[in-house]
This record gives C-alpha cells, structure tokens and sequence, in this order.
C-alpha cells in the first residue's frame, strides 16, 4: 500500500485526526487493537507521532490504552453511553437556554436556516446528520463559554462511536426532526426555560434510541 500524503504541520494531529475519522467510519471497530506497526507502514511514519496521535484520541475518549496491549478503539457501554447523555443534556441544554436569551437577530436567522437545512434533509441520513451536528454546534459557539464547548466537543467524539446506529432506528430521525422544531420554538420565542426543557427531552429520547 502506498504512504499517505501529510501535511508538514503537527504530524501527531494530522495523524489522529485521520485515525478519528476512520474509528467514526467503523474502519476500525470499537473493541478493536490498533496495529501501531502497520498503521506507521501505511502512513509512512515512524511510531514516534503515531503515539502521540493516539495520546490525543485517548485523552479524546475514542481510544483505550491497556498496560503490555497497546491501544484498543473504545468500546462505549450502556452506562458509558448514559453518563456521556446525562453530561450532554445538562450543557447543551444550558446553552439552549443562554441562546433563547441572548442571540442576535442574525444569530436566530442563522439557526432557522440550518433548521430549514435540516428539514429539507430528512430523506438523507448522512446528510441529516452533518447538518444536525452543525446546528448543535453553532448553538453552542452562540452561547459563547469555550469551556463548555470544549467538554461538549470531546464528549460528542465519544456519542459518535455509537451515534449512527441509534440516530438510524426506524423513526428517530423523524423524532429528532420534530424534537428539534421545538427546540426552535422556544428559542424564537425566546423562552429560556421552555428551551432548556426541549433540549433535554431532546437528549433523553435520543438516549432512548441508543440503548
């Protein structure tokens, strides 16, 4: 197999984000051992930021570092699953609540155009999907605290090693749809507690999904 082209820049990042990619895309199972030789063959790397790739994805949650093994793609548990939800519903919806509040004009606009987004892409799962993590995304960005939005990032990486079986059961997508109209709603009206109370039914039916 030919070497993979990188960037210069920070190899070890470059590395593990290829790496994150390819655990989210199930090219690399949850429970499964990571080849650190074949992987540094096929990138054309040494191990040295190979390792420091999966420092990174470790600290992410996505990777399992076991003592003589070396490092495993994580397998998330249902109680895993519950704490990262549980985690998720209390930020998330407290950005909810800070937007509904706080949000500009074009703020609120640019929430109801991915809304519409979203809408228009319910016959699309991938594509319903990218869109939905944008909206989340961009909610929080609005609600401006970098510290939450880092703990959400992180535990969001985790969710996606279960997110696309659970977002695919047979009408969750039409779920979340509505879930979300509401969650729209409210922030329209700008009701903070009506928009924290969405967003965490919204998470608590997801977790419904998932399990």
């Amino acid at each position: 197999m030919s070497a993979v082209s990188l960037a210069p820049r920070a190899l070890y990042q470059e590395v593990a984000e290829l790496l994150r990619q390819r655990i989210f895309r199930r090219e690399l199972e949850p429970g499964s051992w990571i080849d650190e030789l074949k992987i540094a063959e096929e990138y054309g790397i040494s191990r040295t930021p190979l390792r420091e790739a999966l420092k990174v994805l470790a600290a992410e949650g996505l990777v399992t570092m076991k003592v003589r093994r070396g490092a495993y793609v994580t397998e998330v548990s249902e109680k895993d699953l519950a704490d990262v939800y549980h985690l998720l519903s209390l930020l998330e919806s407290d950005a909810a609540g800070v937007v509904a509040e706080r949000a500009s004009p074009a703020q609120r606009d640019e929430l109801r155009g991915l809304h519409r987004e979203l809408e228009s892409a319910i016959a699309d799962r991938d594509r319903f999907f990218a869109i939905n993590e944008t909206f989340h995304l961009r909610l929080l960005e609005m609600a401006d605290n970098r510290w939450r939005l880092q703990m959400v990032s992180d535990l969001r990486k985790v969710m996606k090693l279960n997110r696309h079986s659970s977002l695919f059961k047979t009408g969750r997508i039409e779920e979340s749809l509505a879930e979300h109209r509401a969650i729209m709603s409210a922030l329209d009206s700008r009701n903070r507690d009506q928009a924290m109370q969405r967003m965490r039914e919204h998470f608590l039916n997801g977790l419904e999904a998932a399990t």
